[in-house]
């Protein structure tokens, strides 16, 4: 592994954990909990990347492995899908077969996105030389799955005996969250068309400020409907009772789909530049440490630190556009994985 596909592979192995975590949820004084999230956000995202990377797919692989990725987390390491107590999940409604649907939602898109999606484009906006082939050797690769297999472990023992003592997933739903990740992973790794390199197109592209204020509010919306907010008097996300929790999760499915159809158009035009990747992803990680301000802490330390966490990503992202602004035109490509035309061995 050369001395750039190390960094680039370490930088994603920290990136992970911190955007998905403290950057959002995990209180303050806690914050040295990476270490423990680290082999699951990190080794488990670095594994989607390179899976994904030698297999010459591109981003729709990234979304359905972050599918994946969130089943084994919640649904095998912290147990949450199936759990009638672990973070009130069962009370937000619409729990079908003993899942709990409206958490499983809200946790599909913020993985695919926060712990997936953000920390691999970030990564290949700052190592652009390495983005389109595998960072790692063949057993690194493999150490890198023994660790995410080890992280879910570590999530298992650490996190529901003292969360959520004395209860253990139904046989019948881990088997079941085994079946749905592999079958994911077939259609991300073999269904799923190779990236092919064509023509890109003319078409005209917002500016990096406005996409930034499209993914801030797009983040904003989709989290804020999904959310009970229980300070509020919300049962239920978006103050719905019932069955009507079908209507904020299905708007909340339809705007975030949607927003991935704009970006991948808008991301195959010649516009198509680096900055533009960073304008999203700042824009989506302020947005989501405002978000943990209002769902996910509960005191005045921890709400200050992600205020100051937001601000401090908004002064990043700009830092970063004027680096990207200044360099060649050659490595200011698009932040999308472009096909390999072999993995390393």
């Amino acid at each position: 592994m050369k001395t750039g596909s190390r960094k680039a592979a370490f930088t994603l192995l920290i990136l992970a954990p911190v955007i998905a975590e403290p950057a959002y949820s995990t209180p303050i004084m806690f914050a040295w909990l990476v270490l423990l999230w680290l082999p699951v956000y990190g080794g488990g995202v670095l594994l989607i990347r390179e899976l994904v990377a030698r297999s010459g797919r591109g981003w729709p692989s990234i979304v359905i492995l972050g599918l994946a990725y969130e089943l084994v987390e919640d649904g095998i390491g912290l147990q949450a899908l199936s759990s009638p107590h672990l973070y009130h999940a069962a009370e937000w409604g619409a729990r079908v077969l003993g899942i709990n649907l409206p958490y499983w939602e809200v946790n599909a898109i913020y993985h695919v996105t926060f712990s997936a999606a953000v920390p691999i484009a970030l990564t290949n906006v700052l190592f652009p030389a390495h983005r389109n082939r595998p960072y790692l050797k063949r057993t690194g690769l493999v150490i890198t799955a023994v660790v995410a297999v080890l992280g879910v472990g570590i999530l298992r023992v650490t996190v529901p005996p003292s969360q959520d003592p004395g209860y253990t997933a139904p046989l019948a739903v881990v088997i079941g969250c085994l079946i749905v990740v592999a079958a994911l992973g077939v259609v991300a790794l073999k269904l799923v068309p190779r990236r092919s390199e064509r023509p890109r197109m003319s078409l005209r592209v917002p500016g990096p400020w406005a996409l930034a204020v499209l993914a801030f509010a797009a983040v904003v919306v989709v989290l804020g409907m999904l959310y009970p907010l229980w300070q509020w008097g919300a049962t239920q996300p978006s103050f719905t009772r019932g069955a009507w929790i079908i209507v904020p999760m299905a708007l909340a499915a339809a705007l975030a789909v949607g927003t991935f159809a704009l970006i991948r158009r808008w991301s195959a035009s010649v516009a198509w530049t680096d900055t533009h990747v960073v304008g999203l992803g700042g824009g989506a990680m302020v947005a989501h440490s405002l978000i943990g301000i209002v769902v996910a802490a509960s005191t005045t330390q921890d709400r200050t630190a992600l205020a100051i966490i937001a601000l401090v990503t908004a002064a990043l992202s700009v830092l970063l556009t004027r680096r990207i602004s200044r360099r060649s035109p050659a490595a200011d490509t698009t932040g999308r994985l472009a096909p390999t035309g072999a993995a390393r061995t």
